[in-house]
């Protein structure tokens, strides 16, 4: 991916290093805490142990120091996400005033590392990048780029750009109104409806980040040799019947929230061919059993 010269995000906030106790947590914190200890114990693992290493980490984030610009190993890292964070302010203002007549809100990309608090509740790095509507921020912690390219076998720079894209994405949702539609409904729906929902509104978001690196590349020549490529390969890394077969040895569609590694891939491609900010709404607009292309007629 051609990044490297470019101008970088102002919107970059550094939380790398800042303590999060262990007595603070609370909220989605602790939600996710006792969902990781409910899932540790399904899957036969000891949650004693999940509880243990928590601690240890929160103890070690108390002791870390911020890194400083010589000592930060990911300084690079941290510039590449800069510049994506830029291209998809400048793609996502030319689209909103051109597409939309309407100004585009810059998110904010927060870099942390263990746990970070956000006005979402408090969250640690094992729940992988994530957006909060009620902040109006991206967070991100470089590990998860690590474990990407280690134990899902995603790797690639436009892989990471294809990560943030999503998230970003879900930051076009927020300011379109669609992310608290789509809350409303699911207050009102049963667990499988309100899954599916989770899955229309994931795929949106892989579609938005084909739109977005379609735009990118026609404004800034982004893409090299291997780049798409690595970003289908990485949509179908995350995919939920990968990721559930990976864990669990077998598939549960009705428990899929983000959609199977081939609907991830098309979303994502479709939006890439396209470049239509207007095809996002066919996520919504197809019944359900449609979103999979293995299941299209």
């Amino acid at each position: 991916m051609r990044w490297e010269g470019r101008d970088e995000s102002k919107n970059v906030e550094d939380r790398r290093g800042s303590a999060m106790p262990v007595a603070g947590m609370a909220g989605g914190g602790l939600l996710f805490l006792i969902f990781t200890v409910v899932i540790s114990m399904l899957l036969g693992s000891n949650p004693r142990q999940l509880i243990e290493q928590a601690g240890q980490q929160q103890q070690s984030q108390q002791n870390r120091m911020p890194p400083s610009a010589e000592n930060d190993k990911d300084a690079n890292l941290k510039k590449f996400v800069g510049v994506v964070l830029k291209d998809n302010e400048d793609i996502w203002t030319k689209l909103f005033r051109e597409k939309l007549n309407a100004r585009y809100e810059e998110p904010k990309l927060v870099i942390f590392s263990g746990a970070v608090r956000s006005a979402c509740g408090e969250a640690t790095a094992a729940v992988g990048p994530f957006y909060c509507p009620g902040d109006k921020n991206v967070y991100l912690d470089f590990d998860f780029f690590r474990t990407m390219e280690k134990d899902l076998g995603a790797k690639g720079e436009f892989a990471m750009a294809f990560v943030i894209a999503h998230e970003v994405g879900h930051h076009v949702q927020n300011l379109l109104g669609l992310s608290m539609k789509i809350q409303r409904m699911q207050a009102q729906a049963s667990q499988t409806e309100a899954n599916q929902l989770s899955v229309r509104l994931e795929l949106q978001a892989d579609y938005l980040a084909g739109v977005w690196a379609h735009h990118a590349q026609q404004m800034k020549g982004i893409l090299e040799r291997g780049d798409i490529g690595d970003a289908i390969n990485t949509a179908q890394r995350i995919g939920d019947d990968v990721l559930q077969k990976k864990a669990t040895g077998r598939i549960r569609e009705a428990a899929f929230t983000h959609g199977s590694a081939a609907a991830r891939e098309y979303w994502f491609t479709q939006g890439l061919k396209s470049g239509d900010l207007e095809g996002m709404m066919k996520t919504f607009e197809l019944p359900f059993s449609q979103l999979d292309p293995k299941t299209m007629r």
